[in-house]
């Protein structure tokens, strides 16, 4: 460090060195400072790969140059490789001056150009936002410091004027469950990656009030250093909004701020008769535990404020597009959709657990309160409401007949519904008869890349039509499918279906399922190597995934798999990782693969629950320690997504990212 220090210097160049001890400490150094240059003198190649993954998180735009003893064609073919600037040595100065002096002359010219442009574009905007008037509450932060805010900003948050706000940490501002998803956009705000999208925050006003608030974030040049600019739209009460804000109070229980019931019905109602897309749409049911007892103790007005927290701490956890009602004088319905089963749980889960552990204070005393739920799905193509909303409310008197704080969640009903057997048979005749006739659809899903990547990456999912051609979701079909053996079937369609997308759409990567029946396939290799050469597809390009439970489940198939795989130049994903009970880290082990896709279940609340967080951080390291890729599954809202930039994960998928759409070939 001081050979470089001293030698940049002499060269005429302000410099101050940093030297970073551990690897360990490197992203948290890059985070802390505005590098404008890195040097890495590291000779293991793990260690390189790991530092330049820790710069492409944190600091991308930077140029880094490798230090080495010697220098030669292989040490410059090896920096090139590796989207290094160059490579010097401490031996010859006079390189190591000029190299430096080029890298920082480019640098400084990115960084010059990049603030014009977002100059001239933020100038544009605030003469537009000066000419409609706007009172958009604005600050400017630096490294998570509030260095500069406009009047409406500090209205907002309760000063009469800037001062008391300047110097201020941005956090001391917000209360802690926003801290992890405010880091995350700021974060991805000063690299340029965060896009149009508006982050659910809760601000702490100096009298300790809760104000919910919706930030958009962009990067931003402050007295030429870089900054990120928080903005709060204003709300305009002109007489259209005025209007819209009285439609919407009608149409909500004004203790709780939930639907009233006679307008969740008739929403909740239309939806439920509608065809589901993709994923599993359900009615749940939610009362407090030990009514009588707790009427008892602290009457009908004490009761009301019970309700009024459990709605409160319902809202807080509510996913866009999600329907909940006060429908009776002690009970919540809603009618929500998420990815699986395993995301519903998770999610009702969640609010059971915040709802037993905020006790309410009533007259001076703390009363424990706890809940139950039901929950029932509903038919993926659509049904009456009244059905599965009278089973949640049936399942939520079990759950709390069996001690209460628990969720019961039951099947759609089976009383009208033919017995298994003969059900199975008449599913394998309309698979058979959809294969048949190519009644077999792929939809894709595009993976978004939150390293800055260009990347087209796509997860495929197979539907059904049915003989009128509706869709058929494969969570109505598939289970059928394995119990009459022909998931090895349906498993092929897809393979070769992707393959033909893969060479018509020529992505970097698809990610294609294969089931249980696959693996033990013994012709599966040759049938893969044919398909392969019949469409022209560049092997690595196809990602091959399985579930971590059927992984565990046969690890010896899915490991010979593994190697098959890998031998025709195919990569291999396990998906649902964290899903179930088991060693993470030895599975990874004993099945090598290239990328694991973090259960979805595990994103229902994260950006407000930090134990979530942990869990999913230590799911991520295990993934780095074996050097395989994330993937979040069933991203869909910026707050999670803005978190998840802070744990680590390198791609996303999911609503927020962009819903499934169907594949068509010319």
């Amino acid at each position: 460090m001081e050979i470089i220090n001293s030698t940049l210097r002499n060269a005429g160049h302000a410099v101050h060195c940093t030297w970073v001890h551990e690897l360990a400490d490197l992203g948290d150094a890059l985070t802390r400072g505005v590098p404008q240059l890195i040097f890495l003198c590291l000779a293991d190649a793990e260690e390189i790969s790991a530092a330049l993954a820790a710069r492409s998180r944190f600091a991308s735009n930077v140029p880094t140059i490798l230090v080495r003893d010697a220098l030669g064609e292989q040490e410059l073919e090896y920096a090139a490789d590796l989207g290094l600037q160059d490579v010097v040595t401490l031996q010859s100065r006079r390189r190591l001056q000029s190299v430096a002096t080029r890298e920082l002359h480019a640098a400084r010219l990115d960084n010059a150009l990049s603030g014009t442009l977002a100059a001239a574009r933020q100038y544009r905007e605030q003469m537009k936002a000066f000419m409609t008037g706007s009172a958009d509450a604005i600050a400017h932060v630096q490294e998570g410091i509030v260095v500069d805010v406009n009047p409406a900003w500090a209205v907002l948050f309760g000063h009469e004027g800037a001062g008391a706000l300047l110097g201020q940490p941005l956090m001391d501002l917000f209360d802690a469950g926003s801290h992890a998803a405010l880091r995350g956009a700021l974060v991805a705000a000063a690299q340029g990656r965060w896009t149009d999208h508006s982050l659910s925050t809760v601000a702490v006003l100096p009298g300790g009030e809760h104000l919910p608030l919706e930030i958009a974030f962009e990067r931003f040049d402050f007295e030429g250093e870089p900054a990120v600019r928080l903005t709060v739209a204003s709300q305009k009460r002109d007489f259209e909004t005025l209007t819209k804000q009285l439609e919407e109070a009608l149409q909500r229980d004004p203790a709780t701020g939930l639907l009233n019931r006679s307008t969740f019905l008739r929403l909740a109602a239309a939806r439920a008769a509608q065809p589901l897309k993709g994923g599993l749409r359900a009615v749940a049911y939610l009362e407090p535990d030990r009514i009588g007892e707790l009427d008892r103790e602290h009457g009908p007005l004490g009761l009301e404020e019970i309700m009024e927290r459990i709605a409160a701490t319902v809202r807080g956890q509510l996913q866009p597009g999600d329907l909940v009602s006060r429908i009776s004088a002690h009970g919540v319905a809603m009618l929500i959709e998420r990815g699986n089963a395993r995301d519903l749980d998770a999610w009702l889960g969640m609010v059971l657990q915040r709802v037993a552990a905020a006790p309410v204070a009533l007259g001076g005393k703390s009363a424990a309160v706890t809940a139950s739920a039901g929950a029932t799905p509903c038919l993926a193509q659509g049904e009456l409401l009244l059905r599965p909303l009278e089973e949640a409310v049936e399942a939520q008197r079990a759950a709390s007949h069996a001690g209460g704080n628990r969720l019961t969640r039951r099947d759609a009903a089976s009383a009208a519904r033919p017995e298994l057997g003969e059900a199975d048979r008449n599913w394998a005749s309309q698979i058979k008869s959809a294969l048949m006739a190519n009644r077999f659809r792929l939809v894709h899903q595009p993976i978004a890349s939150l390293l800055g990547e260009d990347r087209a990456m796509f997860d495929l999912v197979v539907r059904m039509l049915d003989e009128a051609g509706q869709e058929v979701l494969p969570s109505e079909f598939l289970a059928a499918a394995e119990r009459t053996d022909l998931l090895k079937n349906i498993d092929r369609w897809v393979v070769g279906a992707a393959m033909s997308f893969c060479a018509a759409r020529n992505p970097q990567k698809i990610f294609v399922r294969l089931s249980r029946d696959s693996i033990h396939d013994q012709t599966l290799g040759g049938w893969l190597q044919q398909q392969l050469k019949a469409s022209g597809v560049a092997p690595g390009k196809v990602v091959i995934e399985l579930s971590e439970e059927l992984v565990a489940a046969h690890t010896r198939d899915a490991r010979t798999l593994q190697g098959l795989l890998a031998a025709l130049g195919i990569e291999l994903a396990i998906e649902h990782f964290g899903s179930i009970d088991a060693d993470h880290a030895a599975l990874l082990g004993r099945v090598p693969a290239n990328y694991v896709k973090i259960d979805g279940s595990l994103m229902q609340g994260l950006a407000n629950d930090h134990p979530l967080q942990e869990r999913v951080k230590a799911l991520v390291s295990m993934a780095r320690a074996h050097q395989v890729r994330t993937v979040a599954e069933r991203v869909e809202d910026a707050n999670t997504m803005a978190v998840l930039w802070q744990l680590g994960v390198e791609f996303v998928q999911g609503y927020f990212v962009n819903s499934p759409e169907q594949v068509t070939l010319g």
